[in-house]
């Protein structure tokens, strides 16, 4: 068995190291004998995404993402957002989050349009929403999971999209409506940095275990030995429920 990995746009979607999401899914893979391959797709490169079973996306500061507004207009954008609603995996974060959705719109009022994947909107705010957080996916999903957000944008979920999951500490999508991230299709979308996958083991199974059974039906991962990332997942969620 193999997964191909296609990570989007890494030399400028790169922030907080966002990156370590990529070593945490392939790590997880070879440790169950799975072979996984990682490519990197940056600005001006192409290929056909139809032969990847998942995608990353990382952050990106304004600056970043208007660099990337004549490609996202173009054929590739047309291509990511195709490969969005053919149901193939993403797990996109902060900037890269933002970037599958309908638009940004700055605190002054200029607008970027962006993909249109998602059924999500974004507004920028003059004050930062920065610190360590946690939400709820549910117990059908991953359960509670751990991160760092930093955005000064905020996101809005249209009636096709659903959050993935409650904010319980921090502010999440919006720090509004009490939402987090985006689940959409096979799409899993979130403010959270850290890389933040390490220490969410049962998150980032949930997204290789979608990846693989939609290659290969029927294969389910096996168990890893989980001890080093829960006990760093229970310390966060201890210190964030003080």
């Amino acid at each position: 068995m193999k997964l191909e990995i296609c990570h989007l746009y890494p030399d400028v979607l790169n922030l907080y190291g966002d990156q370590g999401n990529i070593v945490c899914l392939q790590k997880r893979l070879e440790w169950r004998g799975i072979e996984v391959a990682v490519t990197g797709l940056p600005i001006g490169a192409r290929a056909r995404l139809s032969e990847f079973d998942l995608f990353f996306v990382g952050g990106g500061q304004d600056f970043e993402q208007g660099v990337l507004l004549e490609e996202l207009a173009g054929e590739k954008g047309a291509d990511i957002r195709a490969a969005v609603l053919d149901g193939k995996v993403f797990f996109a974060v902060c900037g890269g989050y933002q970037m599958l959705g309908q638009y940004y719109k700055t605190h002054d009022g200029s607008q970027m349009d962006f993909l249109g994947a998602l059924d999500i909107h974004t507004v920028g705010a003059r004050e930062r929403m920065i610190g360590d957080y946690m939400f709820d996916t549910g117990e059908g999903c991953c359960g509670v999971v751990v991160g760092f957000e930093n955005h000064s944008g905020k996101t809005y979920l249209g009636n096709t999209a659903s959050p993935l999951g409650r904010v319980l500490r921090g502010f999440g999508n919006n720090g509004e409506d009490g939402t987090e991230g985006c689940r959409y299709l096979n799409t899993f979308g979130t403010y959270a940095h850290g890389p933040m996958l390490p220490k969410n083991p049962r998150l980032a199974d949930a997204i290789l275990g979608v990846a693989l059974s939609a290659k290969y039906p029927g294969v389910t991962l096996e168990e890893l030995d989980d001890e080093v990332e829960n006990s760093a997942h229970e310390y966060m969620v201890s210190r964030l429920r003080k």
